[in-house]
């Protein structure tokens, strides 16, 4: 007969998304939850944000049907995902004209539908259809996994890929994934993405999922109804500045409330400066592989026009050059998510670093010029108005062989969740996405619970 559990007391530090997937799984095992968050809006770096009277969110977010974990999560929250979300087949489309190609998967089995969608390409020439071909044969043959890591660029170059095909499909990807630039991405994180959307047997897999409600109430808004209903309280407003480990092997919050555990889900710069306040000497190591982190910044920007305005698709990929000026890698049209956004694009920037560089206005005047040449809309040169919003510290830059701290602080009963931090099986290891940072609150709550790590 299983022992029953037996309830007791955790603190998740942090709503955002790891620290959402945590307290589920806690009060989903009957323990005791607070969450505390220092933000009135759940959901951390990926959040509901309010500009111009417009629900927006901080960053215009794409998913993938190999993200299995958030999927779960948010129907275990009592969401259906097919009102929250656009599902659309694999596709890389660029606009006619724009130098770009034509790439949509059919809804065939796996892998039939990339087949026929690489064979129905257009601009794609012979030789970079046959490239590809070559590099997913040889991934498959590979497992998809690298035993010694290299940047994505030097994978490509390895592989022969076309410089077509580094531009038109793998820079934009890696980009997109990984928001760190191939020269200095991590082939084998790049790699682990490509097996469970490309590579994967399940058609779905692959399949693009754009959210059509704001980011905060497709689950972290849900999640906090779920940890209340169980008996659990989500505290907001209330940012934690110190904790305390006391003899019992408890811990202590703020000097208030008595936790038996305690999992950290904040971003990896507030939970360094949590951990340097217990100053213990176990924890030295984690607080240095979160100080090497790099941070990598994504800009939206979002441009309003008359709500006439409509796209031919809810997105198009958008060829950035620069030195040209465009900046930007793709294009939402909202009001095809949302009726009550019609007229409103979102333009998406991935290491955005010198892109933010060019200010607020000059920035989005160089996007609304982009957006006029790439779709043939002299319309679209002047907005009704325009918001920019970058996450300098949206991603750490994914480089390869990275050191990233697992769940486990080494110091009994403080975990860690959040996107930053490695699975034990480092082939699992995801880059800083949506599905990386619930993936770690689910195995945080595991570990704090049982002591052993989730599979």
């Amino acid at each position: 007969m299983a022992k029953p559990i037996v309830k007791q007391r955790y603190a998740v530090i942090g709503a955002g998304w790891a620290g959402c997937a945590a307290a589920m799984e806690l009060a989903r095992a009957g323990h005791a939850v607070t969450v505390f968050e220092a933000a009135r809006t759940l959901g951390g770096r990926a959040r509901r944000v309010e500009r111009e009277n417009t629900v927006l969110d901080n960053g215009q977010h794409i998913l993938l049907g190999a993200y299995t974990e958030t999927l779960r999560l948010i129907k275990l929250a009592g969401q259906d995902p097919d009102e929250l979300i656009l599902t659309l087949p694999l596709q890389m489309r660029y606009p006619a004209g724009s130098g770009g190609m034509d790439f949509i998967a059919p809804r065939l089995p796996a892998p039939l539908h990339l087949v026929w969608a690489l064979l129905r390409a257009t601009g794609l020439l012979r030789a970079d259809k046959l490239a590809l071909m070559r590099f997913s044969t040889a991934m498959r043959t590979m497992g998809w996994q690298l035993y010694n890591n290299c940047t994505v660029s030097e994978l490509l170059q390895r592989f022969d890929q076309t410089d077509t095909l580094c531009r038109l499909m793998w820079h934009p990807l890696c980009l997109a994934a990984l928001n760190t630039p191939p020269e200095r991405a991590s082939a084998r994180v790049f790699l682990n993405v490509l097996r469970d959307s490309l590579g994967a047997s399940r058609r779905r897999a692959s399949d693009m999922l754009v959210p059509k409600a704001d980011l905060s109430s497709v689950l972290p808004d849900a999640a906090a109804r779920y940890v209340e209903q169980h008996g659990g309280a989500v505290r907001t407003g209330a940012k934690v500045a110190a904790l305390q480990a006391l003899p019992d092997g408890r811990w202590q919050v703020d000097n208030g409330d008595i936790f038996d555990g305690v999992i950290v889900a904040t971003s990896s710069v507030q939970a360094a400066g949590l951990l340097q306040g217990l100053q213990d000497a176990r924890l030295d190591d984690v607080i240095a592989k979160m100080q090497a982190f790099t941070p990598e910044a994504i800009s939206t920007c979002y441009l309003q026009y008359d709500a006439s305005v409509r796209l031919d698709l809810p997105f198009y990929a958008l060829v950035d050059t620069p030195a040209n000026r465009h900046w930007g890698q793709f294009v939402f049209d909202r009001g095809q998510l949302d009726s009550k956004q019609a007229g409103l694009l979102a333009v998406v920037i991935s290491a955005s670093g010198p892109a933010a560089e060019q200010g607020h206005g000059p920035l989005a005047q160089a996007i609304a010029a982009q957006l006029t040449q790439v779709l043939q809309r002299p319309a679209l040169a002047q907005p009704l108005w325009t918001q920019l919003i970058t996450e300098k510290r949206a991603t750490f830059a994914c480089t390869p062989d990275l050191a990233r701290p697992g769940n486990a602080s080494g110091v009994p009963g403080l975990l860690l969740a959040g996107d930053y931090t490695a699975n034990d099986d480092r082939t699992l290891d995801y880059p800083a996405t949506i599905e990386a940072a619930v993936r770690s609150g689910v195995a945080a709550a595991k570990v704090v619970t049982t002591g052993k790590a989730a599979k």
